[in-house]
């Protein structure tokens, strides 16, 4: 009888949370090599990415959602190891990019979405990569990060990204469908573009593009047909890039004196294979992420691998 009570509160309680209505989100992302091996720590080493998002009203009959979001992020790379003090067996420079970015996020009756933003920031020592480093290395007592005064020199980061992406299939039971997803960055720190699909199985009955965690489209108000739905799905992203310039490799346009610059590998595959999943008012995910070198002449030339944490909390 305690059983049956406890499975049928348990019920009610999903069914309470899919019939409310949330408009707003805190969310944080934080990526590092270490959650796919404790041994790496190099290349695209640490990030981390903290979010606000809400619904604004929509003037357009086409328009389902306008979502704004303001968030601050920190990127942070390496050579093939943080301990490398010379500056000739840097096989890549250390970097550190932080800024702010404001974006909107368009989400169409279409089941297709148009995101942009810009990024506003600073590249070098002012980005405090070393000081991030040598705190997470004495969390996890690795030996302190040197090298880090060969680091990219200190730059103006101003960026432009933007993203498109549209359903495309389903299955009959809406368990399975494909979405074409497609980014482009402009700007002083990434100049690239990439297309892909990105593919969901879920466990129970797939929510639209218009109104799911996969496209960060799940906020509702009383102008809105939709309610906050409960997802669970695995996914999986295989993408290409084509990059015509990264600062974090090259160094800045904006100043020429680093000392340690490298090659850029301009064609890069990627994989993103995860799971999410919603509790509540809560978002979480974790993304296995791979890509080809993104620079030439890497030590390490099968690639790098990092993983992705998100956490997400819905507010009214």
């Amino acid at each position: 009888m305690k059983k049956t009570s406890f499975i049928l509160f348990v019920f009610a309680t999903i069914n309470n949370f899919s019939q409310q209505k949330f408009s707003k989100e805190i969310s944080f992302i934080t990526e590092n090599d270490l959650y796919t091996s404790v041994k790496n720590d190099r290349y695209y080493t640490n990030g981390m990415f903290l979010s606000y998002k809400y619904l604004s009203k929509c003037k357009k009959e086409n328009l389902e959602k306008r979502i704004f979001e303001w968030s601050i992020g920190h990127k942070m790379y390496s050579p093939y190891k943080a301990i490398v003090i010379s500056k000739e067996e840097q096989d890549r420079p250390f970097a550190a990019y932080l800024y702010g970015s404001f974006g909107l996020n368009r989400i169409y009756k279409n089941n297709q979405n148009f995101k942009t933003s810009v990024q506003l920031g600073v590249l070098g020592t002012y980005a405090y990569g070393k000081e991030l480093q040598d705190f997470i290395h004495n969390i996890y007592g690795f030996r302190e990060a040197v090298g880090w005064k060969y680091q990219v020199k200190n730059a103006l980061a101003l960026n432009f990204n933007f993203e498109f992406n549209r359903h495309l299939l389903k299955d009959n039971s809406n368990h399975l469908d494909v979405s074409w997803v497609n980014s482009a960055k402009i700007g002083t720190v990434f100049t690239n573009f990439s297309t892909g699909f990105y593919g969901r199985i879920g466990f129970k009955s797939l929510q639209n593009l218009v109104n799911s965690i996969a496209f960060n489209s799940n906020f509702n108000n009383v102008n809105t047909s939709y309610f906050s739905e409960v997802e669970s799905f695995f996914f999986i992203k295989p993408s290409i890039r084509y990059a015509l310039y990264d600062a974090t490799l090259q160094g800045s346009f904006l100043n020429k004196n680093s000392e340690v610059t490298n090659e850029l590998e301009p064609l890069v595959f990627g994989l993103e294979i995860g799971l999410k999943f919603t509790s509540n008012r809560f978002n979480f995910g974790y993304t296995f992420n791979f890509n080809s070198n993104k620079s030439k002449g890497l030590r390490f030339n099968n690639g790098h691998k990092y993983g992705s944490i998100n956490m997400a909390y819905l507010l009214k």
